[in-house]
């Protein structure tokens, strides 16, 4: 995976600095799967409120509710972070443009052209392919540990313990 252009990683920095409410789409219970570990990091380390969607959750989610559709959300998401599989991408953007979110950002693996489309054309931001986890912790978190935690240290030198 290329790191992008100037212009796309101005991009995602923006989006990442001025998200203030994040909906995970697909957000999971299962500690083994991204989407945990993801909110995992978004609860600890962000400013973001941070929602859960998932239709089929039975419980809370790391303490928070969860809901069954954006729609279902108290609050308008500023960002959409899609954790679903890919042939059910075209639904998800469905649902974030009738709630009226800002960004669509697919998380690292999912790319779809014609629904990154559609949702420009509908007037949202896109992001496809990249772990907002990691973008934040690039553009705003300092740095991040080899295991993917954020550890605030922004140079390589080894720190004595």
């Amino acid at each position: 995976m290329s790191v992008g252009t100037p212009e796309d990683l101005a991009h995602r920095a923006r989006i990442v600095r001025e998200t203030r409410s994040v909906a995970v789409v697909g957000a999971s219970a299962n500690e083994s799967r991204a989407s945990y570990f993801v909110s995992t990091y978004l609860l600890a380390s962000t400013s973001y409120e941070v929602y859960f969607v998932n239709p089929t959750a039975k419980t809370d989610i790391l303490g928070k509710p969860v809901y069954p559709s954006l729609a279902a959300l108290p609050v308008l998401p500023d960002l959409v972070d899609v954790f679903r599989r890919q042939s059910e991408l075209d639904e998800v953007l469905t649902e974030a443009i009738k709630v009226g979110a800002k960004t669509c950002w697919l998380q690292l693996g999912l790319t779809d052209a014609a629904v990154e489309q559609r949702a420009r054309d509908a007037g949202l931001q896109v992001v496809a392919d990249r772990c907002l986890k990691i973008e934040h912790a690039r553009f705003i978190g300092g740095g991040l540990h080899l295991a993917g935690f954020d550890t605030g240290v922004i140079d390589s030198r080894r720190h004595p313990r």
